[in-house]
């Protein structure tokens, strides 16, 4: 079967969620400030948490591109539009209740506070910021993030606007380069995990 890659559903974000929870489950960003319990479904919790997190931005301010194979969804993409994001602040208090439940009240201030630093980090010039990138693992090596990072960047590039997104591991920042983005420096204070800030200029700017 052929993989395709669309704008995901309203109703699709959960699902969505869901791959990128799988993904996401040993990320060493993700458990600095969500360390994995033994009494507890670890997908599941990171599913509501992700859902939460897509659903605190705004609708015309982000996409969320999925990658689809016979009906099933078995990858995922979270963009954030260029900042100011009309409306951010109503979309964020309305998911506290759930990322008080995924997170509990400690793990929520160390979110925050880790998000900080990473926000922090980030170029204060306009661009996409690629929040969450995730394949399940019936698909992964087959070439669906490359197919999710090409469907967004297309995109991008078609506006003539930048891309922005931190990288934790050397695989995924090999990706990456290959569709155009170069490496920063690496963003520091968040325990062990130090992921990589990466940068890609419009298209429209190489040429």
């Amino acid at each position: 079967m052929s993989i395709t890659v669309r704008p995901a559903a309203e109703h699709e974000v959960p699902t969505a969620a869901a791959v990128l929870a799988e993904a996401f489950a040993d990320d060493p960003v993700l458990r600095a400030f969500r360390p994995a319990r033994a009494d507890e479904d670890r997908e599941a919790v990171l599913t509501d948490l992700f859902t939460a997190l897509v659903r605190s931005v705004p609708t015309a301010s982000r996409a969320l591109d999925v990658a689809v194979e016979d009906g099933r969804v078995v990858g995922a993409a979270f963009w954030q539009a260029p900042r100011p994001h009309a409306g951010g602040a109503l979309a964020f208090l309305r998911q506290v209740p759930a990322f008080l439940r995924t997170l509990g009240v400690g793990g929520a201030l160390r979110a925050v506070r880790h998000l900080g630093r990473m926000d922090r980090a980030r170029p204060e010039a306009p661009h996409w910021y690629l929040a969450e990138i995730g394949v399940a693992a019936v698909a992964r090596s087959r070439g669906v993030g490359g197919l999710l990072l090409e469907h967004a960047l297309d995109r991008v590039d078609g506006r003539g606007e930048d891309a922005y997104l931190e990288s934790s591991t050397p695989q995924n920042r090999r990706l990456y380069r290959r569709h155009g983005f170069g490496e920063g420096a690496p963003i520091t204070g968040l325990g062990a995990a130090r992921p990589v800030s990466m940068w890609r200029p419009a298209a429209t700017a190489t040429r």
